[in-house]
């Protein structure tokens, strides 16, 4: 239980009156409450009395019910939902989500989606799978597309095991398959919620009490969004406790939360639970779909038509395991006495020219008037982010549950600005020049990703 509630990283957590995780001061709290209460009661063994406690009861139908019943707010083309003839496949990976997720689309009038029969059932086994993440690709997804073509599917949804994440693919024209990143995700699920938001609300001056958030390691493309259209965007530490109280903070202040993302396939699509939620975020996908389709316009179609109007933002994160703290540490520390120098940062990469540091170990904002960084900090962990002059944001940072050096980088580019490829190649330059640069002194200690 104290694990849970300082750990978050993995989809687990204790959660608070709010409906959200718990953030300080209530992780410290619930420790030291623990820590007070370690020998059980003595009435704790007594079983029987316990099941006649009027504490005891079972909160699910009742949950269960007005959970569908909040998400069927963000159904907004039920017309289309039901005269839809696009074929969607969908995956709980073994675990929890494929009773859950028929019933989000039958609430939204979807047709139902194809099943992965061997792995609609909870297995903690995970036997057609080597990791049971669709945050790890295609490899999660071979069944799924062997379904989809099966059936005539164009479209694949996966969940997690505790599905409160969410993968999607389509099928290109070449009947290659294309497996979105949390971010491109992200901005297509951010374009979604705002448009139809906008087809509702059509009096432009209300759109200054709306609100979409997401962690500073991901995309910035809802800034960008945020910053043409005239909503608010905020952007919190990584982990959901921290976008769910943000979001509650907000609501209670009569503004609307119309989304939240982290880029490992998290996402917020309806504020009624203020956490990441794999299934009101298939059900609303799906209708995104079944919207695109009477477009005669596929998600990558659509991906693109988002970033020729707001501004291309390609991604590009990956990791090193490393197992030494010391090793770790002397990374980041070389980083901030660069060159030797004490508190001194690097102001260039490679060929890259530095135009901002944040250190949110230390507190330490370049951007800043008093140099102060704005987001809570906190020296129990690393990480740092640099901004670019040309446009790129690079933040590396440990892992809180895993013996990992994290590395998130997005070159975010003017609209006007198409040229992918070049777009492309600069991004892989600067990641390039980050690993040259800044980890070789520790390279030899360190194990790359494993593909």
């Amino acid at each position: 239980f104290v694990a849970l509630s300082q750990h978050d990283e993995q989809g687990n957590g204790v959660y608070w009156e709010s409906g959200a995780q718990i953030v300080p001061p209530h992780d410290v709290g619930i420790s030291k409450a623990i820590k007070e209460n370690l020998e059980p009661w003595p009435e704790a063994w007594n079983s029987e009395e316990a099941l006649k406690s009027p504490l005891l009861k079972d909160p699910y139908q009742d949950t269960f019910t007005q959970y569908f019943k909040a998400i069927q707010k963000h159904c907004h083309h039920r017309d289309i939902n039901k005269s839809s003839e696009v074929k969607i496949v969908h995956t709980s990976v073994h675990g929890v989500g494929h009773a859950f997720v028929q019933s989000a689309f039958k609430a939204f009038d979807l047709p139902p989606p194809y099943a992965v029969d061997q792995q609609k059932d909870p297995d903690p086994e995970f036997p057609t799978v080597k990791y049971p993440n669709p945050e790890e690709g295609k490899g999660v997804l071979t069944l799924s597309f062997a379904l989809a073509v099966t059936e005539g599917a164009s479209v694949v949804l996966a969940n997690d095991p505790d599905a409160d994440r969410l993968a999607i693919a389509e099928r290109q024209d070449s009947g290659q398959w294309r497996v979105f990143s949390g971010n491109e995700l992200g901005a297509l699920l951010g374009w979604w919620m705002f448009h139809c938001w906008k087809e509702q609300n059509p009096d432009a001056a209300v759109v200054k009490n709306i609100y979409m958030l997401s962690s500073t390691v991901s995309s910035k493309i809802l800034r960008a969004i945020a910053l043409k259209e005239g909503f608010h965007f905020e952007e919190t530490l990584t982990g959901f406790k921290w976008m769910g109280n943000r979001a509650k903070d907000l609501l209670d202040q009569g503004k609307t939360v119309l989304f939240a993302f982290e880029e490992a396939i998290g996402y917020m699509c309806c504020n009624s639970v203020l956490d990441k939620d794999g299934v009101s975020a298939a059900a609303i996908a799906g209708e995104m779909v079944a919207y695109l389709a009477t477009k005669t316009k596929s998600l990558s179609q659509q991906l693109t038509a988002i970033f020729e109007e707001y501004g291309y933002h390609i991604s590009k994160n990956s990791y090193f395991i490393c197992h030494d703290q010391d090793v770790i540490c002397s990374l980041f520390e070389r980083l901030r006495n660069f060159g030797g120098k004490t508190e001194s940062y690097p102001t260039k990469c490679g060929r890259f020219s530095i135009s901002a540091v944040r250190d949110l170990t230390t507190g330490y904002d370049s951007s800043q008037p008093d140099k102060k960084a704005v987001l809570p900090t906190s020296n129990s962990s690393q990480m740092i982010t640099f901004s670019f002059s040309n446009g790129g944001v690079a933040t590396m940072r440990t892992s809180g549950t895993e013996p990992k050096i994290k590395y998130y980088t997005e070159l975010c580019a003017a609209p006007g600005n198409s040229d992918v490829t070049h777009l492309k190649k600069e991004l892989d330059d600067l990641v390039d020049a980050i690993i040259d640069d800044f980890f070789e002194p520790i390279k030899n200690k360190l194990q790359p990703k494993q593909e």
